[in-house]
């Protein structure tokens, strides 16, 4: 399914006219990223309490798997590739296990150990030329998830080449905010939803009691709601190339890079997935980038529970077949406030 308009990025909507105070939100920089959470309560002190868990739950698997963090396991794992295995927590393990399969799944359009090319491309300003060639293949050539090694006997994790790396950018913060809400919504609360910098899931319902609104905008009117999802419990993940990327020589390269080849990848602008959980959704809006929009949407027609929405470089609109018409509604032009999803998520460092 088709339809022209222009780039969407999309917008967290309370729709509840009456009742606001009972939704009390934070936001902070965790992860090196932009996270709100948000929690529905008439009890101020509750719904604080749950916050404040998140946020703590947020902070522990950051030192887990942060690679900046030179004291974290991630981080020994790399010291040691190519030298030996590290044997790491179970819940670590466990994400990498994970990630490989999706790994396996997309054909290597999701890959760790993509962070073998974090010091060749640079979207901060400073990259004024291409990078050499020999330096994006000399990269390239130490990205390969089979050749992370898993023993489950003794937990642990061997990059079998030296100067391979792995990263969490494209399934660490879907993860995080998976952990966080869980924790949320055990402790009391009418809802809850956490935005990891557009890895967005939500439980309950919100302040009005009604399922959570996922408002669709055009950037170029960013007032104006073009249509609008209801989404219960479930995570919505967006990734796209229209706030971090670097033109050089009148061509425009986005921060999202194909592991296959080292090279930013074209032919999309956003990606969103809708499924269960936010770190599956997380992986799979990458993936789709990486792919592309006939290999992408093949693959999510393939899996069962999951939706698609993208948009191309031609600013074209087109879905999943498992999300029909009538999941998007008419616009919503009467609510409260209106949240912003960044889109930083992708893979990169």
């Amino acid at each position: 399914m088709i339809r022209y308009i222009s780039s969407l990025i999309l917008l967290f909507i309370s729709l509840s006219v009456i009742g606001q105070s009972e939704s009390h939100t934070k936001t902070l920089l965790l992860m090196g990223s932009r996270f709100e959470l948000t929690a529905i309560s008439p009890d101020q002190n509750k719904a604080s309490a749950a916050i404040e868990a998140g946020i703590a739950e947020i902070k522990r698997i950051e030192k887990l798997i942060s690679s900046w963090d030179s004291k974290s396991q991630t981080s020994l794992v790399n010291k040691n590739a190519g030298i030996k295995p590290v044997v790491v927590d179970q819940e670590l393990f466990n994400l990498i296990r994970r990630s490989l399969k999706i790994s396996k799944l997309t054909r290597g359009a999701f890959d760790i150990s993509y962070a073998s090319v974090d010091k060749i491309w640079r979207f901060n300003g400073e990259m004024t030329e291409l990078p050499d060639s020999s330096k994006v293949a000399a990269s390239v050539a130490k990205i390969n998830y089979q050749n992370i090694i898993l023993n489950p006997e003794k937990r642990s994790i061997f990059l079998a080449k030296e100067g391979m790396k792995i990263g969490f950018g494209a399934i660490g913060k879907g993860y995080a905010a998976n952990k966080a809400l869980d924790i949320m919504s055990k402790m009391d609360l009418k809802g809850a939803l956490v935005n990891a910098s557009g890895d967005l899931i939500s439980w309950g319902k919100d302040e009005g009691g009604k399922d959570w609104k996922i408002g669709i905008i055009n950037p170029k009117q960013k007032e104006k709601v073009f249509s609008w999802l209801n989404i219960n419990e479930t995570a919505l993940v967006t990734s796209g190339n229209y706030e971090r990327f670097v033109i050089i020589n009148g061509q425009r390269y986005s921060h999202i890079i194909d592991p296959r080849t080292g090279y930013p990848v074209r032919g999309l602008s956003s990606v969103s997935i809708i499924c269960p959980n936010a770190e599956l959704a997380d992986a799979l809006a990458t993936s789709v980038f990486v792919l592309g929009k006939d290999k992408g949407l093949d693959l999510i027609n393939r899996l069962k529970g999951i939706e698609c929405l993208l948009i191309t470089d031609k600013q074209e609109l087109f879905t999943s077949d498992n999300l029909h018409l009538d999941y998007i509604q008419k616009p919503i032009t009467n609510h409260k406030y209106q949240i912003k999803i960044g889109n930083e998520h992708a893979q990169k460092k």
